[in-house]
């Protein structure tokens, strides 16, 4: 299709301002560097690499051996599946951000294979993603915060306490790259290590008369193996963050593939040990019943009933971690959109390293839905949404792989050795099934609900689309100047 905003082709040399050759000036490796002050501050490999773990590793982890229990031992076994394909998708992100390290992630890739369409899709899908999580993030939030200060079943109480928590890690992104990292380095640390001691601890207590039937449901393997897949395919969900932060990563050609895939590993390795632990210490009939499998596994390791106070404290510092890093990630691809003319200008506005605009209308969503969702008794209505944006979130996936498969076809990978193009190829190939596996687990009506949310971009992109060309020159008024 015939491009409306021109894209910056590969070029032999670094262009004049220094930036990379074949990126546009003020992007890529360079990206944020005007501007810069003691508000500002690149992220190192340790604050991306926290990143990841932090969007990955929400409030999930503490519903997810209850919720796979009903399944069996086989879920386990589809847990290790899985994590092949999110390791499998982390390194494909992470060769397409060497390529291409600028801002914007999924919709710099779509749109340097396949044009602004393709772009805008990825962009849009994505946005809608991170608000409508980050909404549903601080609902769940609430729950385990009623744990450590009783809310008497207030609902006024409630929904102030949800949007204070969309709020405060909107204000810790205003106030500056800087203090994003910051928060985002200390809860990834004050939530992995309780996590991590938990999971080593349990294998100490580790009971196999605990785990229960390998098929505990009689469906047969493959059928159980399937569904408890459907609901673990989530979990890895944000392995594109570093990816998606590229302009404000040091050195991003090295350090967002590195952080991406030792942040999903640091985050599998959280996910299979806990699993494992919850299910070696909690008897399967009592898990399967469970509200608070992590909370019951630390009473029968060390008897007592403070687990679930410290679950709940858990629980709320992974998921403000979450929070703080999502409301970044839900204004980068707006910003980078809008920089090319894809997106409402003022997304492109920038302050302190952080797209203020992007922030401020994201958690303004947010918390109208949150309102909604709290006033209007919607519950069902909002699990429909939050369904959505698991599939939402494939459009991304789905494009990125179509764009690495797309560079290796083409022929522009014919300088790499043949073994490393046909490691390229398996690993496109896995993330791609991983990809295709997730819209697959979203359900019938997440992927009817999820299309409807597409097609109101396709009406954003025909707008914008209309506007640029109007405000292009014609070739007849260059001829008229002339």
């Amino acid at each position: 299709m015939t491009t409306t905003v021109p894209r910056a082709e590969p070029t032999a040399t670094a262009s004049a301002t220094g930036e990379p050759a074949g990126e546009p000036a003020g992007q890529g490796a360079g990206e944020g560097a005007a501007g810069r002050g003691r508000h500002t501050r690149s992220f190192g490999l340790p604050v991306a690499t926290a990143l990841v773990m932090g969007n990955i590793i929400g409030g999930g982890i503490f519903l997810l051996p209850a919720a796979v229990a009903p399944f069996g031992t086989v879920s386990l076994v589809a847990f290790a599946i899985l994590t092949v394909g999110a390791i499998a998708l982390a390194l494909v992100f992470g060769r397409l951000a060497a390529r291409h390290p600028r801002t914007g992630g999924p919709y710099v890739y779509a749109r340097e294979a396949f044009g602004d369409f393709a772009g805008f899709l990825a962009a849009w899908s994505y946005w809608i993603t991170a608000w409508v999580s980050n909404a549903a993030l601080a609902v769940a939030a609430v729950g385990y915060l009623g744990v450590l200060i009783p809310l008497d079943g207030s609902e006024p109480a409630a929904m102030a306490a949800a949007l204070l928590l969309q709020w405060l890690p909107a204000l810790a992104n205003l106030a500056g790259t800087r203090y994003v990292g910051a928060v985002q380095l200390v809860a990834t640390v004050l939530k992995f290590v309780p996590l991590l001691l938990v999971a080593v601890g349990g294998l100490f207590f580790f009971d196999a008369g605990n785990l229960g039937p390998f098929d505990a449901g009689g469906s047969g393997t493959l059928g159980a193996l399937s569904a408890s897949a459907a609901i673990l395919l989530f979990s890895y969900l944000g392995v594109e963050s570093a990816a998606v932060s590229a302009g404000e990563v040091r050195d991003p050609r090295r350090n967002v593939g590195r952080a991406t895939v030792l942040g999903t590993a640091a985050a599998a390795v959280v996910y299979l040990l806990g699993t494992l632990a919850v299910f070696g210490t909690v008897a399967h009939d009592e898990l399967t019943q469970s509200t608070a499998p992590f909370s019951d596994a630390v009473d029968a390791m060390f008897g007592g009933a403070w687990g679930g106070t410290a679950v709940a404290a858990m629980a709320l510092v992974s998921m403000a971690g979450a929070l703080n890093g999502w409301t970044l990630l839900s204004a980068q691809t707006p910003y980078a959109a809008a920089r090319d003319g894809l997106f409402p200008a003022f997304f492109a506005r920038r302050r302190r390293g952080v797209p203020t605009a992007g922030v401020l209308v994201t958690v303004v969503l947010a918390s109208l839905l949150t309102v909604y969702n709290y006033t209007a008794g919607s519950g069902a209505v909002f699990e429909t949404l939050v369904l959505v944006t698991t599939f939402t979130a494939t459009v991304p996936y789905l494009l990125s792989t179509a764009a690495q498969i797309h560079h290796l076809a083409s022929g522009r990978a014919h300088r790499v050795s043949r073994a490393r193009l046909v490691r390229d190829g398996v690993l496109t190939a896995v993330a791609a099934a991983f990809s295709l596996w997730l819209v697959a687990g979203s359900g019938h009506a997440a992927v009817y609900q999820g299309v409807l949310f597409l097609f109101a971009g396709v009406l954003v992109y025909a707008w914008m689309s209309a506007r640029n060309r109007r405000t292009a020159p014609t070739a007849e008024d260059s001829a008229d100047r002339a």
